[in-house]
C-alpha cells in the first residue's frame, strides 16, 4: 500500500509513495502542472516502487527559483536526489518534464538508470497550434488579466483542453495549478523551447547509453503525434502510442500508462 510522505529538498517539494526500500522511480511533471498530475497512476506504481514525485520550482508546493533554465533545474534535482541517497533511478518525465529528465541524464549518468518520456515533444517543429483557451491564458495582453481571475472551472478546462478523452481533473492538481505565477509560467515555457531548439531530444538521447521508453498519445493536440517516431532513431528506445489519448496519458489512460511504466522500470523495455 502506498504510504505518502512529503518534504522539501533543495527548494523543491518531494512526495514519497510506496516502500522506501523498493527501487526508486522519480516522476517529473510538465509546465503549468505539479506532482499531483501523477495521482491517478501513483497507487499502481507505488505497489512495486518507491515513487518520488517532484514539484519543480514555482510549481505545486515548491517556491519560485532564480532561474528556470532546463540544465539548472536538472542540476538542482540531482542535488536533491543526492541528498535523498537515491541512485540509480528510473526517471519518468511528462511533457517538458521529459526535458528536465533528459538534462539530468546528460549531467549525471551515474544517477539515471533508465528514462521514460511521456508526451515530450522532440523539437520545436513538432509543436501544434495551441487550443484557443490556452492561447488566451498565456499570451498578452489578455493573459495576465485572466490569470488573476481564473476559476476552478477555467483551470479544469485548461487541463482538459489538451486531453482527447473525458477526464476527472484531481482537486489537488487544480489547487497546485492555481498557485503558479503568470511570469513563472511564461519563463518556463521560454526556457523549455530554448532547450529543444538548441538540440532535439532524440539527438540528446542518442548520445546517452540508456534504455528509453517514449509514450505518446495518438491524438495529442499539443504535439504532432507522428513526431513520436522521431525517437525511433534513438538506440535502446521503444515508442508506444496510445490510441485516442491526448496530452495527458496519466489522466486519460491511467491503467495503460502505469502498465507500460511498470514493465519498463522492471525490464528496461
Amino acid at each position: 500500500m502506498a504510504l505518502y510522505d512529503g518534504t522539501h529538498v533543495h527548494g523543491m517539494h518531494v512526495a514519497h509513495d510506496g516502500p522506501r526500500q523498493a527501487p526508486p522511480l522519480v516522476l517529473i511533471h510538465g509546465s503549468g502542472s505539479s506532482g499531483s498530475s501523477w495521482g491517478p497512476i501513483t497507487p499502481a506504481l507505488a505497489s512495486r516502487y518507491h515513487v518520488v514525485r517532484i514539484d519543480l520550482p514555482g510549481h505545486g508546493q515548491s517556491p519560485p527559483a532564480p532561474s528556470y533554465d532546463v540544465p539548472k533545474q536538472a542540476a538542482r534535482l540531482a542535488e536533491a536526489l543526492d541528498e535523498l541517497g537515491l541512485r540509480p533511478v528510473t526517471v519518468a518525465g511528462h511533457s517538458s518534464g521529459g526535458y528536465i529528465a533528459t538534462a539530468l541524464a546528460e549531467q549525471r549518468p551515474d544517477l539515471v538508470g533508465s528514462l521514460a518520456l511521456i508526451s515530450s515533444g522532440p523539437s520545436p517543429d513538432a509543436l501544434l497550434p495551441q487550443p484557443v483557451l490556452l492561447r488566451v491564458l498565456i499570451d498578452p495582453p489578455i493573459g495576465p488579466l485572466l490569470w488573476r481571475v481564473r476559476s476552478d472551472a477555467m483551470l479544469r478546462r485548461g487541463v482538459t483542453a489538451v486531453c482527447n478523452r473525458p477526464v476527472d481533473v484531481p482537486d489537488d492538481l487544480v489547487a497546485d495549478v492555481r498557485g503558479i505565477g503568470y511570469r513563472t509560467f511564461r519563463t518556463v515555457l521560454r526556457h523549455n523551447g530554448a532547450y529543444i531548439a538548441e538540440r532535439s531530444v532524440p539527438a540528446r538521447l542518442t548520445a546517452l547509453d540508456l534504455p528509453v521508453l517514449v509514450i505518446f498519445g495518438a491524438a495529442d493536440p499539443r504535439w504532432d503525434p507522428s513526431s513520436a517516431h522521431h525517437y525511433d532513431t534513438v538506440p535502446n528506445a521503444r515508442v508506444e502510442q496510445l490510441p485516442d489519448v491526448g496530452h495527458f496519458p496519466m489522466l486519460e489512460a491511467p491503467e495503460a500508462t502505469s502498465e507500460l511504466l511498470l514493465r519498463f522500470a522492471a525490464t528496461g523495455r
